[in-house]
């Protein structure tokens, strides 16, 4: 007889497993529950909430038998806040987990059981690594608040201190959020659209020191600005720069469409292995430069470069990967659908005094079959697709072209396995797989992937 898990049941169950998000998966009579905060091997209490034909979710009532990679989460907001799923797992349980997500997905979706899947690379110190943070801020009851995003809401969980990000982020953050009104500015409202301030962001160059501070605003007039500028130099001494982004939209993307200089440069500089970016407001860059440095070179080592490749670098961004590239090979072409991400990878292959990466904007899947015809030929591919992988019209492309060597770069393991299993269907063999920690805390994990035809 079967046994019907209802809403507000409470129940002792046995977590076997972790979902991709983080959370525990215990099984009753088979159906599976998704419970927050509970780890593999653990027996725990748990309520049930939500119940779908097909699985459902609950909450962690008491753990009764701990797993012993269970810890004290250091963060006092982590089981609020959604930037970390998996602080309460020791750091070494953390990257057992994520090489077992990439196994079990290369096993299940890609049908590659004999592949190697090595050990995830991780870091010596996996705090504070984030370069990058985006802070939003709101008046909650005539008070300010700033800080980050309850899971799934838009509900800001209030901090003056996260352990991810850099310490000039903490105070900048924690300074703006208790002198805004002094300063008679008013932090935004998302449901009613007004205030003026909606975001902090905070750019840092690890290399360099460099500081850029970007405050989104509702509005293009900010008379308060000397004020602001002001306090930001009292904070942070040395910034590099002072920029306003006018976001005058009713919506939840974070940058609008206009940017203006308030102080010091537009840019700041960061340096990856021998290789400097310009990293304006809005420029994609790697959040996790140290991890970054990992990635690329894992990803230059399965390439196998002996300076005579021609490679193609397919979603080449700002030209991150393009210029590790173009160290070690004869020409790197690369392609990118955002023109401005275009412009900024030409800015940095100037920089760096490098003349044999080529970009072009367009979709992958229309400028490669452009350069064949033009009579091109190239010897290694590289993508680094975002997290919903390649764009079957590029797998196509790859498959009618067949460069010999492909190197796949991703940050989403599911779409990463759908990806390889057609590939491998069209006569490429995957060798191995190398994963990389590039977001410690969460539940993300990155590959790189070798595959020959």
């Amino acid at each position: 007889m079967s046994f019907s898990v209802n809403r507000n049941d409470k129940l002792n169950v046995f977590v076997e497993d972790l979902t991709h998000d983080g959370s525990g998966v215990a099984k009753v009579d088979g159906y599976p529950l998704f419970i927050p905060g509970a780890l593999p091997g653990e027996e725990v209490s748990i309520q049930v909430g939500k119940t779908l034909k097909n699985y459902g979710f609950a909450r962690l009532l008491q753990v009764t038998k701990a797993s012993p990679d269970r810890v004290e989460p250091p963060c006092h907001v982590f089981s609020e806040c959604g930037g970390c799923q998996m602080q309460h797992l020791s750091y070494e349980g953390q990257l057992v987990q994520k090489r077992k997500t990439v196994r079990d997905v290369m096993d299940r979706i890609a049908k590659l059981p004999h592949v190697p899947v090595h050990p995830v690379k991780g870091m010596d110190n996996p705090w504070r690594y984030r370069n990058k943070s985006q802070i939003p801020f709101s008046d909650q009851n005539g008070k300010v608040v700033s800080g980050f995003y309850r899971t799934r809401t838009h509900h800001i969980v209030d901090t003056d201190i996260c352990l991810i990000q850099s310490h000039e982020a903490d105070d900048l953050m924690t300074m703006l959020k208790h002198e805004l009104h002094a300063m008679g500015i008013d932090a935004y409202d998302e449901r009613t659209h007004r205030g003026m301030l909606r975001h902090l962001i905070v750019r840092k160059g690890r290399a360099t020191g460099e500081l850029m501070v970007v405050l989104v605003t509702r509005k293009k007039k900010f008379t308060q600005k000397d004020a602001a500028i002001a306090l930001i130099k009292r904070i942070v001494p040395d910034v590099t720069s002072i920029m306003q982004n006018v976001n005058d939209q009713k919506t939840n993307v974070i940058f609008g469409d206009e940017t203006i200089l308030l102080h010091g440069k537009p840019v700041i500089v960061d340096s990856i292995g021998d290789i400097d970016f310009e990293i304006s407001a809005r420029s994609f860059y790697q959040v996790n430069p140290e991890q970054t440095e990992v990635l690329y070179g894992q990803a230059l080592d399965y390439a196998q470069l002996t300076g005579n490749e021609s490679v193609i670098d397919a979603y080449c961004g700002i030209g991150t990967i393009s210029l590790f590239i173009a160290q070690k090979a004869k020409e790197v072409y690369g392609v990118e659908i955002v023109p401005q991400a275009i412009e900024d990878a030409k800015r940095n292959a100037e920089l760096n005094g490098i003349d044999n990466a080529y970009f072009e904007a367009g979709a992958a899947e229309v400028v490669i079959p452009k350069w064949y015809a033009d009579g091109k030929r190239f010897d290694v591919l590289v993508v680094d697709p975002p997290r919903k992988g390649c764009d079957e019209e590029l797998l196509n492309t790859i498959l009618e072209y067949k460069p010999k060597r492909v190197v796949y770069v991703s940050c989403n393991p599911g779409t990463l396995a759908r990806d390889l299993r057609i590939l491998e269907d069209g006569g490429y063999r995957t060798q191995e797989v190398q994963p990389v920690d590039m977001f410690p805390h969460s539940s993300h994990v990155e590959c790189v992937v070798w595959l020959e035809i």
